[in-house]
């Protein structure tokens, strides 16, 4: 795996955009998103917030790999919301990130090409108002080693600029440090070769 394989780019805080067309109001919000459990939230929110609106069409992409998605109409005719959402959120190359388009209904039909484009130029209005961040996917490990190993394990600690998040030094030592995934073949790699050191894979963040 390369350096560019590991990183995605998302949004650093929520951000609101607006696009109006024949009476109609769009507001898009983009929000970064941790895990699925936080869509419900954001969307109860903001059904307190626009109690009168009448659509409240959402999408989101999740996990570095941009695999998991989800969109949803919310009573607007079948991909005229949604689908319109996801792919401007593809288009910006965006993961981890939940955008909802408020729509309040100013009188006029819009047609499906019309609610396509409202659709996409709030999602796309919220993104262009957002920060924009690149992030790298990490593997957090623990190492269980003897104190005589306690030199030779930092120094690998030390060249590698590893992130260690806990550590426990006495008679038998251990460490959990994170490290991006593009690192860890090499890193592991040299601890798997250092006598007396166990590595034991924990998660990816």
């Amino acid at each position: 795996m390369t350096e560019a394989d590991d990183t995605y780019q998302t949004i650093e805080a929520p951000a609101e955009g607006l696009f109006k067309d024949k009476g109609s109001k769009f507001i898009g919000y983009a929000y970064p998103l941790a895990n699925e459990e936080e869509v419900k939230q954001y969307i109860a929110e903001l059904r307190e917030l626009h109690p009168k609106a009448r659509h409240y069409c959402w999408a989101y992409r999740l996990s570095p790999d941009r695999t998991v998605f989800r969109v949803n109409d919310d009573g607007e005719p079948s991909g005229s919301a949604g689908k319109p959402i996801l792919n401007t959120l593809l288009s910006n190359n965006l993961t981890n990130i939940l955008v909802v388009v408020v729509r309040y209904f100013g009188g006029t039909l819009l047609g499906v090409p019309g609610l396509i484009n409202a659709y996409k130029q709030a999602t796309q209005e919220a993104i262009h108002e957002a920060t924009l961040v690149e992030k790298t996917v990490n593997e957090v490990y623990r190492i269980d080693f003897d104190y005589l190993q306690m030199n030779d394990v930092m120094k690998v600690m030390k060249d590698d600029n590893v992130r260690i998040l806990n550590q426990q030094f006495d008679n038998q030592c251990s460490l959990e440090f994170m490290v991006r995934k593009a690192l860890v073949e090499t890193m592991v790699g040299k601890l798997e070769k250092t006598s007396g050191v166990s590595v034991r894979w924990i998660a990816t963040v």
